[in-house]
C-alpha cells in the first residue's frame, strides 16, 4: 500500500489548526450562580474575575408571592445559623444538602416540562462559602419547580 506524502504532511497541519481554533473557546464568564468581583475600580482600565474572600454564608432572600402580600425579605447566616429567616437551621441544611451547586441556575440546554407552578419568585443574593451569589428561583417550568422544592425551607414551601 502506497501512502501519499501530501496526506501524511496534511494530518499534523489539520490537527494544529483544530487545536488553535479550540484554544479560543474558553469563557471569561464566572461559574453559574456566582458573580464577578472586579479587581480594580470602574474606569481604571478593566477588571478581572476573582472569588470573594473566603468566609461564611450571608444571604438575603426576597420572596415575591405574586399575590396581595407582595414581598418578604429575610437575612440568613450559616455556621452559625442565624438571621431573621423563619427557619435558619433548615435553610442552611437545604443549602448544605445541595452542595456547591445548590444555588446554580438550571442549565440553558436542559429540557424541562412546560408546567407552570405559580407566580412565586425568590431572589437570593449575598455570599455562600465566600462566593458571590445572585440568583433567581422561580416556578415557571418543571425544572424550576424541582429546583425550588430542593431549596425548601430556604424558600417557602408552596402547596
Amino acid at each position: 500500500m502506497h501512502r501519499s506524502p501530501h496526506r501524511t504532511r496534511a494530518l499534523p497541519a489539520v490537527l494544529l489548526a483544530g487545536a488553535v481554533a479550540l484554544s479560543g473557546c474558553g469563557s471569561d464568564e464566572p461559574p453559574a450562580g456566582t458573580a464577578a468581583v472586579p479587581s480594580s475600580p470602574s474606569g481604571a482600565g478593566g477588571s478581572t474575575t476573582e472569588p470573594a474572600p473566603a468566609s461564611g454564608t450571608e444571604l438575603t432572600v426576597t420572596v415575591r408571592s405574586g399575590g396581595e402580600d407582595a414581598e418578604q425579605t429575610w437575612t440568613l447566616r450559616c455556621a452559625p445559623d442565624g438571621g431573621d429567616h423563619p427557619d435558619p437551621a433548615g435553610a442552611c441544611a437545604a443549602l448544605a444538602a445541595g452542595g456547591a451547586t445548590a444555588l446554580d441556575p438550571v442549565a440553558g440546554d436542559t429540557v424541562c416540562s412546560q408546567v407552570f407552578g405559580g407566580p412565586q419568585t425568590a431572589v437570593v443574593t449575598g455570599t455562600r462559602d465566600g462566593q458571590q451569589v445572585d440568583t433567581t428561583v422561580q416556578r415557571s417550568n418543571g425544572c424550576e419547580i424541582a429546583r425550588w422544592n430542593r431549596l425548601v425551607p430556604l424558600v417557602p414551601a408552596v402547596s
